[in-house]
């Protein structure tokens, strides 16, 4: 039987996964594919199994290429998730009930795949790869979505969401889980929500569902979750999307600054872009390389990269040191009144055991209804 295996977060691991990274921040390993890794810190001797969905019989054509790029993804994961997972794309797709209605996943590998899911009620298919993560396994998307369009009880769509990038998480719920609330309400039956691992992007959808539209406690649908598949949904993402939906999505104005004219580059990575992706500074005449950005509220860790060389400005906020002593720069963005009602929520927001109000839930629900149709 398909199985992932959740092990316990190892302490040579950055306590905060990709929030305090060593050296240089975690870069997808999509443009890299056979990078040799240390893996000796995802062989840990204890491990929980994930009662798996019926699995794909796919044979893999080269085993060995299959297990590698398993285990570079893996290690990607653990690193950005803050805790040692696996993930074994080789022996084919599983997947758990969340509720009778919902299921949580791992992606469709072969057409083949989509018969599996007809014949236990699946109507919905929701994609959130990109197409990258489809590349990096050979996942011949095109095929599964020609496929699915004989059938007219089942429907495959795709919300995209960047992996391992919890602000672009946040800013993509919104029209991710309006566009999957439509498909619901349209083509009823059962849904099965995927990324590529399934414990990500897919749980984190699934809960905030739950929790904006089935009227779960967010603790509640959490723990639901988490008892049926181990798994990392990013809660401080969900409570994000909710504020911005209730708020309007407030933005403020942030100006970040590196001195000197001795370099002939500065770039940001982190931030609300990613780690995975930097911004170029603008040099002016006073020797001030200068990034101006809108952001909303939220808490902000990035790095510079001089002339391509990860660091720190110590005239900026810095993380406290992880495990390994490593740190970023930050930037909280935070409402200037403690007492205005955006302030309040986001306080409310804090807390695990959050619940909406009525009011709240209708606006959500309002919003999910109205947010206009378009290509995720």
């Amino acid at each position: 039987m398909n199985c992932l295996q959740n092990l316990p977060r190892s302490s040579a691991l950055p306590s905060n996964g990709l929030k305090s990274h060593p050296r240089k921040p975690l870069r997808h390993s999509f443009v890299r594919l056979m990078d040799k890794l240390n893996i000796s810190n995802l062989r840990q001797s204890s491990s929980i199994n994930v009662t798996s969905g019926r699995s794909s019989s796919t044979e893999m054509s080269d085993s060995g290429v299959e297990e590698e790029k398993s285990e570079i993804y893996s290690n990607n994961m653990t690193q950005a998730m803050g805790a040692v997972l696996t993930y074994r794309h080789e022996l084919g797709m599983n997947y758990n009930f969340i509720r009778p209605d919902l299921i949580v996943g791992s992606c469709l590998q072969s057409p083949e795949d989509v018969d599996k899911l007809r014949k236990i009620g699946v109507k919905t298919i929701f994609c959130l790869q990109q197409d990258s993560d489809l590349e990096y396994f050979g996942v011949d998307i095109s095929a599964i979505q020609q496929y699915a369009k004989q059938f007219d009880d089942i429907q495959h769509l795709r919300a995209r969401i960047r992996d391992f990038d919890a602000f672009d998480l946040r800013l993509r719920l919104p029209a991710v889980v309006s566009k999957l609330y439509k498909a619901i309400n349209r083509n009823g039956g059962v849904t099965y929500i995927h990324c590529t691992a399934g414990l990500g992007r897919a749980p984190a959808t699934a809960l905030a569902y739950m929790f904006w539209v089935q009227g779960y406690k967010l603790s509640e649908g959490h723990s639901l979750l988490l008892s049926k598949r181990p798994c990392f949904p990013k809660l401080d993402a969900i409570k994000s999307a909710t504020a911005d939906i209730l708020t309007g999505l407030a933005k403020k104005h942030v100006t970040l600054m590196w001195e000197g004219n001795n370099c002939s580059s500065v770039e940001i990575s982190g931030l609300d872009i990613g780690w995975g992706q930097r911004i170029p500074l603008k040099f002016n005449e006073k020797g001030q390389w200068i990034l101006e950005r809108e952001l909303p509220e939220g808490h902000y860790e990035y790095k510079y990269i001089i002339d391509g060389e990860w660091t720190c400005n110590k005239y900026e906020l810095v993380t406290l040191p992880n495990k390994d002593g490593h740190v970023n720069n930050y930037i909280d963005v935070t409402s200037t009144d403690p007492n205005s009602s955006s302030a309040e929520l986001q306080k409310r927001l804090s807390d695990d055991n959050v619940n909406l109000t009525q009011k709240e839930k209708l606006m959500i629900r309002q919003f999910l209804e109205e947010y206009p149709e378009e290509e995720l």
